[in-house]
């Protein structure tokens, strides 16, 4: 333990990182079983995409009350009981019989995922404050290794025919307790003085296309691990098993690409990095609107899952080099990027209701284009576009008040 009794860095580092994984875990498994969730409440495309709508009303709605929370309650138990809220809600989609009900589900459920969202996102970008270098990347790259494990899991259960609310009450459980025990070893940085957070945090003007950067790179996630595993059995026929592993094939890609990500960034930059993320997730939509069969949709979903994996985690970097006030632009930044997620699911199930799925993924294409072309929105505001910059001005600073 170091001073005022927080985690060393050796432990608070693995710590948060454990949290993200647990969180995408529960986001992986549910993924995977979307199929069964919509047999099991008979829905056709539209009201799927209406209900799978609701975890970003959710989320938008929610989101800003969470620095208010961990203000009150201290940034580690908040985080702590806030993961335990969202793994308990990760069970409740497949107790639903029907499409009322499944909305207010998956409301709950994008509640407690934005909530829990914002707070061990903020936690992370203290580690990295503390550490001195970039770790962003990385700690979403454990979210994506997370949401591979729960995916994974999800895939071997609908091989086997499982219930899956046996399988996602389960994995609710054995996911809370193990977040809640990662979260002993987090930091708990003390809560500022003085008034609580605001309800909403709009960010500055600058802060704003940055959102809209992210915004297209959260739409082509959302889409593809909500509606990989029905484009696979809708429009390409292919078996349940194969179409739930479509979702493990993406968050692989995704976490590959996060994983290299802080090196990656380090060596060519925010800007040049997401312009090449932008072509490769462009050339894997076209692949999936092109595919003949399974295998090459598959392909195809993974180079989305490679190109669109580091934006939101450079998005969020940034943002925090915008405006008076860097938390209130990563908050405010957050809050526009993930209302993409509000946009997506009935984007794709109304442009498949009056077209063919194959259409909806042709706007994800286009989205995709646009990363190449708003890239150079994350350069810093001194013109700067390597990633080092942040992280060398961070460490000068701390050395600078030391002495």
């Amino acid at each position: 333990m170091d001073g005022g009794g927080q985690p060393g860095r050796g432990r608070a580092r693995p710590a948060v990182a454990a949290v993200f994984a647990v969180h995408g875990a529960v986001t992986g498994g549910f993924a995977a079983r979307v199929p069964w969730v919509q047999d099991h409440a008979g829905l056709g495309a539209g009201q799927l995409g209406l209900a799978l709508a609701f975890p970003a009303v959710g989320a938008a709605a929610a989101m800003p009350l969470a620095g208010r929370i961990s203000h009150r309650f201290g940034a580690r138990r908040a985080l702590r009981g806030l993961l335990v809220l969202w793994c308990a809600a990760g069970a409740l989609p497949a107790l639903s019989p029907g499409l009322a009900v499944l909305c207010g589900a998956l409301f709950v459920y994008g509640a407690t995922a934005g909530m829990a969202d914002v707070a061990m996102n903020a936690l992370g970008v203290e580690t990295e404050e503390r550490l001195g270098r970039s770790v962003m990347s990385g700690l979403h790259g454990m979210w994506s290794a997370g949401a591979l494990l729960g995916a994974g899991v999800g895939t071997a259960a609908a091989h086997a025919g499982t219930d899956a609310r046996w399988h996602l009450a389960g994995a609710a459980a054995v996911l809370a307790v193990l977040g809640a025990a990662a979260c002993r070893w987090v930091l708990d940085p003390p809560a500022a003085g003085g008034e609580p957070p605001p309800h909403f945090a709009l960010p500055p003007r600058s802060a704003l296309l940055i959102g809209a950067v992210g915004f297209c790179a959260v739409f082509a996630e959302g889409a593809s691990l909500d509606w990989s595993a029905v484009y696979l059995r809708e429009a390409l026929g292919a078996s349940p098993g194969l179409a739930a592993g479509c979702a493990a094939a993406f968050s692989c890609a995704m976490a590959a690409a996060r994983f290299a990500g802080d090196a990656v960034v380090g060596r060519f930059g925010p800007v040049a990095t997401v312009r090449a993320g932008g072509v490769s997730a462009t050339a894997g939509g076209l692949l999936v609107v092109t595919a003949p069969g399974p295998a090459q949709a598959v392909a195809g979903f993974g180079l989305l899952g490679l190109g669109v994996a580091v934006v939101v985690p450079l998005a969020f970097a940034a943002a925090g080099r915008r405006g008076p006030a860097p938390a209130q632009s990563i908050a405010g930044v957050a809050t526009v990027t993930y209302t993409s997620g509000l946009v997506a699911p009935a984007a794709i199930g109304s442009i498949a209701d009056a077209t063919s799925l194959t259409a909806s993924f042709g706007l994800v294409t286009a989205l995709c284009l646009g990363l190449v072309a708003g890239a150079g929105v994350l350069r810093g505001p001194d013109g700067a576009a390597r990633g080092g910059g942040r992280e060398a001005a961070g460490a000068a600073a701390r050395e600078a008040e030391r002495s």
